[in-house]
């Protein structure tokens, strides 16, 4: 099929621009479903496993039924027509219970990131919750740029640092030591932020923004970021990259390259 973004409806594939579900759904009308992005190397999904498995915990609570062996039934007729590119596939869950499956052209991502700190109150029934419910993060996104930052980072109104919208940050204590907010505090747990933490020596906590604002250095992290060094938060200039951050990047790429090769 000539085009590099792609869509699966219950099964059904065709171009991204002819895909259509059917209505009523409150996936649609009240965000009410589950989501899930994938990075596609060479057209091999990364950490598919990972990903299922957390969407099924995320459908679980909210108590959305789960058809994996349908979805990667699916997943495996859309890959075939896709071939070997590079992308980012996104399957959403919806209550009106459509299994949509995307491919979709990676965004544009810059060498850095400059960041600007948003208070947000996360809603803690949905926590660790990857849910369509999106709209919180997309503004805060929308604030920062406003700011003349290109993302935010999350600060709860107590002051303790969160994540970004879509990406988990790091960031390296006065002592030298690389820190990231806990999963306990309210956080997605991060499949690329778990590989990081595997994969190097890293202070989980809750931790204050006085702390994240006195960093040199600092990265977000995600499937679509990998690992993104960040070049200011609220003015204050980073070294980016700086030695953690490409240590961190270092250690991502041999557990994709470790991964790929299986």
């Amino acid at each position: 099929m000539a085009t590099s973004e792609l869509a699966s409806v219950d099964g059904l594939i065709s171009a991204t621009t002819e895909a259509t579900i059917p209505l009523p759904d409150d996936g649609l009308y009240r965000g009410d479903g589950v989501f899930e992005v994938i990075r596609l190397y060479a057209g091999e999904p990364f950490a598919l496993i990972e990903h299922l498995d957390r969407l099924e915990r995320s459908a679980a609570s909210i108590e959305l039924p789960v058809q994996r062996a349908a979805i990667e039934t699916e997943l495996e007729a859309l890959l075939a027509e896709f071939g070997a590119g590079e992308a980012q596939l996104r399957i959403v869950l919806t209550r009106g219970g459509r299994r949509i499956l995307l491919i979709e052209e990676l965004p544009e991502r810059g060498a850095s990131v400059r960041l600007a700190t948003v208070t947000y109150s996360p809603t803690v029934i949905l926590n660790g919750v990857k849910s369509l419910s999106y709209g919180g993060n997309m503004q805060a996104t929308r604030i920062a740029q406003a700011r003349g930052a290109d993302e935010a980072v999350l600060v709860t109104p107590d002051g303790a640092v969160l994540e970004a919208p879509t990406s988990s940050i790091f960031w390296v204590s006065p002592e030298g030591s690389l820190r990231t907010p806990a999963i306990s505090v309210g956080i997605l747990e991060s499949i690329t932020r778990a590989q990081i933490v595997r994969s190097l020596h890293v202070e989980e906590g809750e931790f204050g923004v006085d702390d994240l604002i006195a960093t040199h250095e600092a990265f977000l992290a995600s499937t679509v970021r990998e690992v993104q060094p960040v070049a200011a938060i609220d003015g204050h200039e980073l070294e980016a990259p700086g030695p953690r951050t490409t240590e961190a990047a270092e250690a991502f790429k041999r557990s994709l390259q470790r991964a790929l090769a299986t």
